[in-house]
């Protein structure tokens, strides 16, 4: 059985020593978001059960629970660990709040596969927690302007969307925008019917972003087509023209056919209107 208390005062520092997953908490400031559909994840527990784990993870003593751990990074090795039933090794170190973000945001951050979403939630994720803007900024390597980027894009996705679409790895910055913008002018019901898409199921991570994306596409009006007549006298000769739309009726008169019969209506339209307007009374 491996170790499940705390280790020992005595060990050297940086010392790697196998621990219970079980045992081991993920930090409560999440920098990953959770994709049941993952492949890679597949991959990587196989490669965990041919080779072993390479790499320890980094935790720290848990604040508040007695012989637990909070995970600075290493969620995923500490996950296979636990579905392969065998101890994740580890590197223990007392860190303070700030030391375990900052470690937790170098190592994951540097990694190639945490998609920009992922970042931009993290970065949120601590704002939402109350830490400190000069922490938020070391922990995520960026400068200010970056993290302004980062949270206006994380803040414009609803979690209920996050959850459906997920990690979207292939997705960058502006088709996020593009999706903030599309999600602030859908009504609720159209989001919910995009949640819902039948289309959904299956699809990895960043088609499930497309195919939301796509359903929240501004909606093109069509205009009904104005309906034409054609006006002819007693002999059959095109005297007129006549346009119906929803703007209103247009009339064009065939100056061939009636020399001077649209000058002769243009002068009379007023008379016409009062008229009109009296027949109403």
């Amino acid at each position: 059985m491996w170790a499940a208390s705390r280790p020992d005062v005595n060990a050297p520092a940086d010392a790697i020593v196998e621990l219970d997953p079980d045992l081991c908490e993920p930090s409560e400031i999440a920098d990953r978001i959770p994709d049941p559909t993952d492949p890679m994840f597949d991959a990587f527990l196989e490669q965990i059960r041919e080779e072993g784990q390479h790499t320890p993870i980094l935790v720290r003593p848990h604040p508040t629970k007695s012989d637990r751990y909070e995970i600075a990074y290493g969620r995923r090795r500490t996950r296979a660990a636990r579905i392969l039933g065998k101890p994740v090794k580890a590197v223990v170190r007392e860190l303070s709040d700030g030391d375990l973000l900052v470690a937790q945001g170098s190592e994951n951050l540097a990694r190639e596969d945490l998609s920009y979403i992922e970042r931009a939630h993290f970065a949120l994720n601590m704002e939402r927690a109350g830490v400190a803007r000069q922490t938020i900024l070391k922990a995520m390597g960026v400068h200010r302007p970056d993290l302004v980027n980062y949270l206006a894009v994380a803040s414009a996705i609803p979690s209920p969307i996050l959850a459906v679409i997920g990690p979207a790895p292939k997705i960058g910055r502006p088709r996020w925008l593009t999706l903030a913008e599309r999600i602030k002018a859908a009504a609720p019901d159209h989001i919910e019917a995009a949640l819902a898409s039948p289309a959904l199921h299956g699809r990895a991570s960043s088609e499930r972003f497309a195919v939301i994306l796509a359903h929240l596409a501004p909606q093109t009006v069509r205009r009904a087509r104005p309906m034409v007549e054609t006006l002819k006298d007693g002999k059959g000769m095109r005297f007129a023209r006549v346009e119906r739309s929803a703007s209103g009726v247009r009339v064009t008169t065939e100056e061939m056919t009636v020399p001077g019969f649209g000058e002769y209506l243009a002068e009379r339209l007023p008379e016409m209107l009062a008229a009109f307007r009296a027949s109403k009374k």
